[in-house]
């Protein structure tokens, strides 16, 4: 990739990405608010308190195998070992007895191990015959075993708090008996869109008029996030109308989301009502698409301004509000965001002084792994984020991009 020999951002007075980002999550705080769940409402929920553990996982020294355990001090070093079988430990039906010197117990994966072994040989080794069993040489003592407390000692933290619960944080508490857990309350987050050449879906278009797109994607965006919604629909360009928008929003919801109206048009109103009305910090980003965006406060809410053509939105939405909406729910830590380097499959040539986010699909190569872009790539086409499986995010300083340059790619997967 070529680049700029100076930063035409800070001659421009743009605020950077990672500038930005930094900004905008050092001045949030996770909101107050908890409630207690049963444990699958609390799919998507961020822990309020850490999990402890009440008891050890597992509970019990277990096979880890199907086999047969014995006691290593019975194993030839250097010969085939013969022992005679006394039992079999079931998991849930253990054997109850004890295994003595040269005896052995036939147990299952997860069977407790009998008291006196501490060996468990995995049956494809082992040659049966009637009663007995037959241990070849080069066995090690303590093998095929899981401890108890391997997992999870007894008292010690399973989850910490600020932990966001999956699949599997579901399971692992559903594994030590818990039935409910204190969880932070929903994040609320009220959105509209505003233009009076938004109309909504489900009626023919007037002259000059487009489809609202940007509430479903911020729909569907904060839908995959948990938060508690209040759509507001569509917001006229008119300042009364919008002032009391920003103001029932403000008294309702945590966080406010507008797409639209923070450029420098003559109708957009958002700036001057986010000044008159809270805090504002405006932002010219130095960022393609999306570069009019607006952050700051009115109330007690939290607002973003996000520009109105639908992959501004998208990435805008993924690169600032996603994650200060899960500082704000009280995820700790934030996920690192996932980039990886890929082969370039496609030529560009760019301004310096901003970064830019392209939509592309990757592939896996032979020798590496190459990224091509996914449509075309003006703001308003919504189609290339349908396409793509990443952005390709280009460097403030980058000028070109030439096939078989080593680019950043962040993938949707995980993201979106």
């Amino acid at each position: 990739m070529t680049q700029a020999s100076s930063n035409a951002t800070n001659s421009r007075n743009f605020l950077g990405v990672d500038e930005a980002r930094a900004a905008i999550l050092d001045g949030l705080s996770p909101i107050s608010g908890w409630e207690r769940v049963a444990v699958r409402a609390a799919l998507g929920r961020v822990l309020a308190e850490d999990v402890i553990a009440p008891y050890n996982v597992p509970a019990h020294d277990n096979s880890a195998m199907d086999g047969y355990a014995v006691r290593a001090q019975d194993l030839a070093t250097a010969t085939e070992t013969a022992l005679a079988i006394v039992g079999t430990a079931f998991a849930g039906r253990p054997f109850s007895g004890i295994v003595g010197a040269g005896q052995a117990v036939r147990i299952m994966t997860g069977a407790s191990i009998p008291q006196g072994a501490d060996t468990v040989v995995v049956q494809e080794v082992a040659r049966r015959e009637h009663d007995r069993v037959f241990i070849p040489a080069g066995q090690k003592k303590g093998q095929n075993l899981r401890r108890a407390g391997e997992d999870l000692a007894e008292g010690g933290v399973a989850l910490a708090a600020g932990t966001r619960c999956g699949p599997a944080e579901l399971g692992l508490i559903a594994s030590l008996g818990i039935a409910e857990v204190v969880v932070r309350r929903p994040l609320r987050v009220a959105f509209f869109s505003t233009g009076d050449e938004i109309a909504s879906i489900g009626r023919p278009l007037g002259p000059g008029e487009v489809y609202d797109s940007n509430r479903y994607t911020l729909f569907g965006a904060l839908s995959r996030l948990g938060c508690e919604l209040l759509d507001m629909g569509v917001v006229p360009d008119r300042p009364e109308a919008l002032e009391a928008a920003f103001r029932d929003a403000a008294q309702t919801a945590d966080v406010v989301i507008t797409s639209g109206g923070v450029s420098v048009g003559e109708a957009d109103f958002i700036r001057e009502m986010m000044a008159r009305l809270g805090e504002v910090a405006f932002w010219k980003l130095a960022i393609k698409p999306g570069r009019p965006m607006a952050f700051g406060r009115i109330g007690g809410a939290v607002l973003f301004g996000l520009p109105g053509n639908p992959v501004a939105v998208m990435v805008t939405f993924y690169q600032f509000v996603h994650d200060a909406l899960l500082k704000l729910m009280g995820v700790s830590p934030l996920p690192p965001a996932e980039r990886f380097p890929a082969r370039a499959d496609f030529s560009l040539r760019k301004q310096p002084g901003r970064t830019e986010y392209l939509r592309g699909r990757l592939r896996r190569a032979p020798d590496a792994l190459s990224v091509a872009l996914a449509g075309a790539q003006g703001s308003g086409v919504l189609s290339s984020m349908s396409e793509a499986d990443c952005f390709v995010v280009v460097a403030e300083e980058c000028t070109a991009v030439q096939p078989g340059d080593t680019v950043l790619v962040q993938p949707f997967h995980g993201l979106m």
